[in-house]
């Protein structure tokens, strides 16, 4: 296969009482770097529902999914034989309305909520950093 795999992700993020931005970021799996929820599409759901199963299953988060992406950002998915498939994921906001201290992969992965800056500081993928960065739901 040649180019970049589609993937689809999810930003969850909230306002605090104080008005003040956050996004969740999650470690992956293999190599406990930061990331936002992702996965692949799904047959019979859309891009965006598909990124919310994803927020659910990797974040333990669930809200309103946002209809179109905020943007889109390249990586290399680390597959079990070692090699790297390059990936491209169009980002789609979550406005998390019920976020859970149970989910399917909590033994698995860290989730942690921060200001859209110092989530880009802490993400590896320069174009992911940038649109969290700019990320600006109002």
């Amino acid at each position: 296969m040649t180019g970049e795999a589609h993937q689809v992700g999810a930003l969850p993020w909230r306002r605090r009482f104080s008005g003040a931005l956050e996004v969740m970021l999650v470690t992956s799996r293999e190599t406990r770097r930061w990331v936002v929820p992702k996965g692949w599409p799904m047959p019979g759901k859309s891009d965006p529902e598909a990124a919310a199963i994803e927020a659910w299953e990797e974040a333990g988060v669930k809200g309103l999914i946002a209809p179109a992406p905020i943007g889109g950002f390249s990586y290399g998915k680390k597959l079990k034989d070692g090699s790297v498939r390059p990936c491209r994921v169009k980002l789609y906001p979550l406005e998390v309305t019920t976020d859970r201290p149970d989910w399917p992969e909590a033994g698995q992965r860290e989730r942690r909520w921060l200001s859209p800056r110092e989530a880009a500081r802490r993400v590896a993928e320069p174009e992911l950093a940038r649109l969290l960065r700019r990320f600006d739901p109002a």
